[in-house]
């Protein structure tokens, strides 16, 4: 079974390795008849597919598990959603047909949506155009085999500056730049802190606050520059590797 969840508000907060926790607790929790690697120290089927970073939200988390007996999906659902906590949520669920490959093989791209409290559009803009201007924009990370350097702009396939967020009628608002990134899965990954990082080396931008990210979608990325929802060729009646 494939399934999407998203981490939303103070849960975006959950590390990997906490949800992995509180998702297994919701398998027993919600009766699931879940599989067991064999050995000494078995371990249930689980399999999760480009895990966003603590502290950012997604919308469009991805993991796949082998279970011991058929479960209806929708009914798996529901009973996932009720046992984990509100904030973490069950979007989807669908059956993997035998034989259709990884899930991880069907994700090559995010979408994210970058918010900039007290940074005018205007600003925000001009440091994307001169990122995008930029044959290569080299940034660090500290990363487990210590300090690396690697190129923050080859991998975005589509950066823009979309909109103001939105406020009451006469109210006075701080201004917030809304960015619209889309980036390629690469090794080492390029995560968009990184590309906030790109921002700081080509165009001096340094937001007062922290930002706030969110992934909006992950999967394959089409010529036209949309991005297919992986789960989508499981659904009833579509084609494996297609839409």
């Amino acid at each position: 079974m494939r399934l999407r969840y998203a981490k939303r508000g103070p849960l975006r907060f959950t590390s990997h390795r906490d949800f992995a926790r509180a998702f297994e607790r919701a398998l027993r929790r919600g009766g699931v008849p879940i599989a067991f690697s064999q050995g000494f120290t078995p371990h249930p089927k689980i399999s999760y597919a480009s895990a966003a970073p603590t502290g950012v939200g997604s919308e469009a988390e991805y993991l796949e598990i082998g279970l011991q007996a058929p479960v209806d999906p929708g009914q798996l659902q529901v009973a996932l959603d009720a046992a984990l906590s509100p904030g973490l949520d069950i979007l989807d669920a669908v059956i993997a047909p035998e034989g259709s490959g990884s899930l991880a093989d069907r994700i090559d791209a995010s979408r994210w949506l970058i918010e900039l409290p007290q940074v005018e559009p205007e600003v925000a803009d001009r440091a994307v155009q001169a990122f995008l201007a930029a044959p290569e924009v080299p940034v660090e990370r500290l990363t487990k085999q210590g300090m690396r350097s690697f190129d923050a702009r080859n991998p975005v396939a589509f950066f823009a500056v979309t909109k103001e967020s939105d406020a009451p009628s006469g109210a006075n608002a701080a201004p917030c730049a809304i960015i619209d990134l889309v980036v390629r899965q690469v090794t080492p990954a390029v995560r968009p802190d990184d590309v906030l990082s790109g921002l700081r080396v080509v165009a001096g931008l340094e937001p007062p606050v922290p930002p706030r990210v969110t992934r909006l979608a992950q999967g394959s990325l089409t010529p036209q520059g949309e991005i297919v929802d992986p789960l989508d060729a499981d659904r009833e009646g579509a084609p494996i590797g297609g839409r």
